[in-house]
C-alpha cells in the first residue's frame, strides 16, 4: 500500500504554504459572501485588496525563485503554474460580470493552490539544492497575515 502521509514542507517553502492557506481562506470568504447574498462589489473590493496586499508578491516569488528550480519555462509544471497565474491575474482584474468572475476566481484559485501544494512543491522540495532553497527563503520571509479589512462580509 502506498504511503499517503503528507510530506513535511521544507522550512524555506513554509511561508509560501501559509500564503496558500490564506488564499484558500479567501476562497472560503468568497463562497460565504455568495451564500449570505453579500453585494458583489463588497466581495470584489476585498479580493482587490487581498491580491495587492498578498498575492502579487507571492506570485512574484514563485515565478522568480521557486519555479526556476524545475528548469526553464518549457517544463510542464512551470508552464501550467505560469498559465494559471496569468489566468488568476485576469480574474482578479475583471471588473464586469462580477458574479461569474468571482465564482471563477474562487474555483480557479482553489484548484491552483491544490496543484502547487500537492504536485509542484513536493517536486521542488525533492530536487532543489540547498542554495536554491536558501534563495527562496531569503526572498520570502515568514510574516504574520494581517487581516486589516474592516468589512468582514463573510461573518
Amino acid at each position: 500500500m502506498e504511503n499517503t502521509k503528507p510530506l513535511k514542507r521544507h522550512l524555506s517553502l513554509q511561508p509560501l504554504s501559509r500564503d496558500h492557506h490564506h488564499g484558500l481562506l479567501l476562497c472560503w470568504k468568497i463562497r460565504a459572501g455568495f451564500e449570505k447574498g453579500v453585494a458583489l462589489e463588497r466581495i470584489k473590493a476585498y479580493c482587490d485588496w487581498f491580491f495587492a496586499a498578498h498575492l502579487k508578491l507571492h506570485f512574484q516569488v514563485e515565478e522568480q525563485y521557486v519555479f526556476p528550480v524545475l528548469g526553464d519555462h518549457k517544463h510542464p509544471m512551470v508552464k501550467r503554474a505560469m498559465r494559471e497565474h496569468g489566468g488568476l491575474r485576469r480574474l482578479f482584474a475583471a471588473a464586469d460580470d462580477l458574479e461569474r468572475h468571482l465564482s471563477l476566481l474562487e474555483e480557479t484559485l482553489t484548484a491552483h493552490i491544490r496543484y502547487e501544494e500537492r504536485i509542484v512543491f513536493p517536486e521542488i522540495q525533492a530536487i532543489a539544492t540547498p542554495a536554491q532553497l536558501s534563495a527562496i527563503e531569503s526572498q520570502h520571509h515568514a510574516q504574520p497575515f494581517e487581516e486589516v479589512w474592516k468589512d468582514q462580509f463573510w461573518l
